[in-house]
């Protein structure tokens, strides 16, 4: 593989661990360290950049912990400077592959979100994994520039896509579970919202652009005839608008 083929390959790595089920991501970690061993390119860079990284020190700073009062409040950020980031996300893998750090547990303390795992897996996604690749994009920015076709970050429009699908599904299952729990639906009527929600998340994975469009009008019906359109029926159909411009 050329440099720009090991690049692709690393993204689509990290949108498999981005858009998987939460079970499956220690075994998507070890499958994105996996690519990264297996090319040549970014096997080079990722010795280069952790060479003299110390990393405990780093990650002092990075994994941070305030006290409000008797509250205390853990969250994680990611060094500004480029190779640091790298090395930094790079050795936090590792650790959940070699369970020195475990995973659960992290993303409890750092990314505690709604209190699921489901939330924090994704919080974690957004923050360390799309770090990596936003920083690899920089990296090797002149590599993928002559790639077509390609967003204006640099993410090629398939990691893009699968970026989207990603928040998708996320939306859409908040979605069910908002519409799950109102009282003021009939069942059958629950059915009916539940089933299409069901059926837009295939036909965006399918990129069936007409399929979807019918989909989205008939849940704005749903939800506009039985009053109950949620905050995340917006960002669903926000989103849908981006994903339709890449296909």
């Amino acid at each position: 593989m050329n440099t720009k083929e090991q690049v692709l390959s690393f993204f689509e790595k990290c949108e498999e661990l981005k858009s998987c089920k939460f079970i499956m991501a220690t075994a998507k970690i070890k499958d994105l360290l996996k690519c990264i061993v297996n090319c040549p390119d970014l096997y080079s860079l990722f010795g280069e950049v952790t060479k003299n990284f110390n990393y405990l020190a780093t990650r002092e700073h990075c994994l941070v912990t305030e006290t409000d009062g008797v509250y205390k409040r853990s969250y994680c950020v990611l060094p500004d400077p480029i190779d640091q980031r790298l090395a930094f996300c790079f050795c936090l893998l590792v650790e959940f592959d070699k369970d020195t750090l475990n995973f659960n547990e992290f993303l409890r303390i750092y990314f505690p979100e709604d209190g699921s795992y489901f939330a924090s897996y994704h919080a974690f996604c957004d923050v360390v994994i799309k770090g990596m690749q936003d920083a690899i994009a920089e990296v090797f920015s002149e590599e993928l520039r002559n790639f077509s076709p390609v967003t204006p970050n640099g993410i090629t429009v398939n990691s893009a896509k699968a970026g989207l699908i990603s928040a998708l599904e996320l939306m859409i299952s908040e979605e069910k579970q908002y519409i799950s729990t109102l009282r003021s639906i009939p069942e059958e009527e629950k059915e009916g919202g539940m089933a299409m929600l069901t059926q837009l998340y295939e036909a965006i994975k399918s990129e069936n652009a007409p399929l979807i469009n019918a989909l989205i009008c008939g849940y704005n019906y749903f939800v506009l005839y039985n009053k109950c359109v949620s905050d995340t029926v917006a960002a669903i159909i926000n989103e849908i608008t981006s994903f339709e411009q890449l296909l």
